[in-house]
């Protein structure tokens, strides 16, 4: 480091006129390490200036430059960092802030007391030290007060100092007067040492002439310390003096701190019962508003609200230790306490009666809706209780026993209330739905064993349109003799038909208009008596997310259901969400029962009506589930889905049933089965119920269930007919099922419907090749002869070699079937197909030509065998190809 000094005061400082007084190797703290220099400088001129210079290595060299330099007068702070510990880091505030890192704490500690030791001797502006050791501080203070300051910089700042000119010029001068000086060093010395011993002999010589002043300076001092006796003795006396006036100080300041005492003690007093006065001093107009006020208009219940208010805020006020002691306190709490009873069991008997009166006037309007299917408005009773409701929270949190009362008796009335409301409006909505079907009318008219009859009867002429429910019984249908089974088929056709008249869609129709206008009556009835209980009785709704109430909780796999009535919402549900819906639940404990009751006379009606009932209860539970899964609506609903589900269920099971009890007749043709025409009116019905239905997937699984059904006991009838061939009754069912899901268009059933063209497209190939036969016998079985040989390993040009299979005997085959033979069979098969097959599905037509072009195939097949087997003989069938197409043509034409 010593090195680095002289270098940068030789190659720096120097030419500036500069003396390098302290140097210290830092880096910036927080950065890449690259080291500097600062140097504490002075100038060698006068006024002496000091800086603080920063110093780097050049990049293009060895040597050292000067960067940056600030003057000693604009730093403002010296940060250490630390007084205790050792820390090589310490801050400079100048312009700004400058964060340094030392090479070592013994650089940073001497850079720090050489800057403390410039400020104490050049500058009148003084520099703050911080976290600086104030040991390294007073090392540096100067021994000396009157020190000169102009000849001692050297010694004071650094040991070592470079002479300046005038130094230099008074030793040249001596050295000038001695010239052995240089030559003879200990003749120098000696010299100086006897002129050393020539200047000791003057002071001490000096010393003795001022004896005398001595002795004078002495005598003052003696004189002086008289003096100082006598002002002791002075000072002793006013001691004296002033010791009672600092008796009575004591005295007069011991009585002003108990006045200050006294005075705290009394404003503190003062402040506690503006306190009590302030919180518990309730005012005359709501004490006489809480004895007397009127709680029947407006005016009087809002002044009951600001009085019971207030009434709870002083009761509830915070009171401090000890004052509920006071014997006033106790007596302002039991007043509070009295009025709090007076009013809690004043407003519980006018509620009450408000109740009852309710009752008595909402009765009053049960006969006008008793005709129309509407239930009647609670709105006026609610917005009148309404005014109330802060009065009710006031009650429940300061009288819940009356709070419960109240409830409980809301409760009862309402019941009662609703009750009768719901069951009258239950029961125009029966009356509406049984007056809905002429036969129902017929039906209360005749007596029962007519009216057995009449269903007997109608079951049979198809006149119920349904496969399942009380006015259906297909699987008693039996078809006799031959002779009226034409008839009876038109009459299943008919059936077909006069299931989708008009006046059974209007019955269905009808039916759905009136059912959903029972769920859209009960649906706002329920959601503001529930939004008025929560307002009125103060119980916050805790709403959960969609999709956790009773409607999705059930799981319908194979046509089983479970469900639970706990349902609707987490285990942790808060009480007073609980509260409400038992409430609801009281209140309208009848809802459920009714509902159940309709959907059984609605599926007593039709059975269909389970499908319109089960699309309309499942929009209103999604709807109800939306707004609040866990409400009373969304429960209620999601448990009457479920039975609603079941009748849809029992419903599709019934259907399945009657397909397997369906009996045909031994004599006459089958033609398309019942069980397959109500299919079709089933899906279009169901098609046209369950467009843009939220349960879309409980009617897939019901045409899944049903389709098998349909596909199983087709195949079940055709092994049975024996009238009608297999093949005829599965080409013609299947046929009229693949036409059915074609037309419909059901996404689900693509597979069904590409099995059943499968199914009849494999049967009527299969009837064609059975009836068609072999219509040229001997014929085939002559080439059937040929083929065998060639099989057998004779080479087709040598088969006419052979003696059973020569020219002469084709020939002789050939001539027993001329063309008028061959259409005459022809015209037979074309009259035996006639009689099988059925007029409704019209396949007669599709069936002919593809009799035509198996008879085809087969006359190509011989023609090919002739060629190979009998080339250049010149045999040929009797009739053509042409002959042939004009046959079928000329067959079916005159047919």
């Amino acid at each position: 480091m010593t090195a680095i000094k002289h270098a940068l005061q030789r190659d720096i400082f120097t030419p500036n006129d500069e003396r390098l007084l302290s140097i210290v190797n830092v880096c910036k703290a927080g950065k890449k390490k690259r080291n500097c220099f600062l140097c504490a400088t002075v100038t060698t001129e006068r006024p002496v200036q000091v800086n603080v210079v920063k110093v780097k290595k050049s990049d293009k060299g060895d040597f050292y430059k000067r960067q940056t330099a600030w003057a000693l007068r604009e730093l403002a702070v010296v940060d250490a960092k630390d007084a205790i510990k050792e820390n090589p880091e310490f801050d400079l505030h100048f312009d700004k802030v400058y964060k340094w890192v030392a090479s070592s704490t013994a650089e940073k500690n001497t850079f720090i007391s050489c800057i403390w030791k410039l400020n104490q001797r050049y500058l009148r502006k003084k520099i703050d030290f911080i976290n600086v050791s104030s040991q390294l501080l007073e090392e540096s203070v100067p021994s000396g007060e009157n020190q000169n300051v102009a000849g001692g910089d050297e010694e004071v700042v650094d040991e070592y100092q470079e002479l300046n000119a005038r130094e230099e010029q008074d030793i040249e001068i001596m050295m000038e007067g001695c010239e052995y000086a240089i030559s003879n060093a200990e003749a120098f010395a000696d010299k100086l040492s006897r002129e050393l011993q020539v200047l000791d002999g003057a002071n001490i010589q000096s010393i003795m002439a001022s004896e005398k002043q001595v002795n004078i300076l002495m005598k003052l001092l003696d004189e002086a310390l008289k003096e100082v006796d006598q002002i002791e003795v002075k000072l002793s006396s006013y001691e004296e003096m002033l010791q009672s006036v600092k008796e009575q100080m004591d005295q007069i300041s011991e009585s002003n701190h108990l006045i200050h005492l006294s005075n705290t003690n009394n404003l503190k007093l003062l402040s506690e019962i503006e306190f009590l006065v302030n919180h518990m001093d309730l005012a005359k107009g709501h004490i006489k508003a809480l004895q007397e006020g009127d709680l029947s208009s407006s005016r009087g219940i809002e002044a009951c609200t600001n009085a019971a208010d207030a009434l709870l805020q002083c009761m509830n006020v915070a009171l401090q230790p000890g004052h509920d002691m006071l014997h006033a306190v106790k007596q302002q709490q039991q007043r509070f306490s009295d009025l709090r009873e007076q009013f809690a069991r004043r407003l519980a008997s006018h509620l009450n009666n408000v109740f009852v009166q309710q009752g008595h006037d909402q009765s009053s309007t049960l006969a006008q809706h008793s005709v129309e299917l509407t239930l009647p408005n609670h709105h006026p009773f609610h917005r009148d209780l309404l005014r109330y409701a802060k009065l009710m929270e006031w009650l429940k949190n300061t009288d819940y026993g009356k709070y419960e009362g109240l409830t409980k008796n809301y409760m009862d009335y309402l019941s009662r209330l609703y009750e009768r409301e719901i069951k009258d409006f239950f029961e125009v909505a029966k009356i509406k739905m049984t007056g809905a079907t002429k036969e129902g009318k017929k039906f209360a008219t005749l007596p029962r064993k007519e009216s057995a009859v009449k269903q007997e009867t109608e079951s049979l002429h198809g006149s119920s349109g349904k496969l399942t429910g009380s006015t259906s019984s297909l699987n008693k249908l039996s078809v006799q003799s031959s002779g009226n089974r034409r008839s009876q088929s038109s009459s299943l056709l008919d059936m077909g038909n006069m299931s989708t008249s008009d006046l059974d869609v209007a019955d269905r129709t009808k039916f759905d208009k009136i059912f959903e206008q029972v769920l859209s009556e009960l649906e706002p009835l329920c959601l503001s008596e529930q939004d008025f209980i929560s307002k009125f009785f103060k119980l916050q709704q805790h709403l959960s997310l969609p999709g956790t109430a009773v409607g999705d909780a059930e799981e319908m796999d194979g046509g089983t259901l479970s469900r639970s009535h706990n349902a609707g919402g987490p285990q942790s549900m808060s009480s007073e969400n609980h509260m409400i819906r038992q409430m609801m639940i009281k209140i309208f404990r009848c809802i459920e029962p009714e509902l159940n009751n309709l959907i059984a006379l609605g599926d007593k009606i039709d059975s269909f009506n389970s499908l319109y009932m089960l699309v309309k209860m499942s929009h209103h539970v999604w709807t109800a589930q939306n707004v609040d899964p866990t409400s009373f609506l969304s429960t209620t609903l999601g448990n009457v889905l479920v039975t609603v589900k079941r009748n849809f269920d029992k419903c599709i099971s019934n259907q399945i049933k009657q397909m397997e009890d369906v009996k045909i007749s031994k004599k006459s043709k089958v033609g398309i089965l019942p069980f397959v025409a109500e299919f079709e009116e089933f899906a279009a019905l169901a098609e046209s119920i369950f467009k843009n239905a939220e349960r879309r997937g409980d009617l897939d699984k019901a045409y899944l269930k049903l389709i098998r059904g349909v596909f199983t006991n087709v195949e079940k009838v055709a092994n049975e007919s024996q009238k009608t061939p297999r093949d005829v009754v599965m080409m013609e069912n299947f046929h009229h099922i693949f036409a059915t899901l074609s037309r419909l268009k059901i996404s689900c059933l693509e597979a069904e419907k590409k099995e059943a063209k499968q199914k009849y497209t494999d049967h009527l190939q299969s009837y064609v090749i059975y009836s068609l036969g072999q219509p040229l016998e001997k014929l085939n079985h002559f080439f059937e002869g040929v083929e065998a040989r060639v099989a057998q390993g004779v080479r087709e040009e040598e088969v006419s070699y052979q003696l059973a299979f020569n020219k002469q005997e084709l020939r002789k085959v050939i001539k027993e079937y001329p063309g008028k033979e061959v259409k005459k069979g022809l015209d037979n098969l074309y009259k035996k197909v006639d009689k099988h097959l059925c007029e409704e599905e019209n396949l007669l037509q599709v069936v002919w030509h593809s009799m035509q072009d198996e008879f085809i195939r087969q006359y190509k097949h011989f023609e090919g065998l002739i060629a190979r087997c009998y080339p250049g003989s010149g045999i040929t069938m009797e009739f053509t190809i042409q002959d042939i197409l004009d046959y079928f043509s000329s067959i079916a034409q005159s047919h």
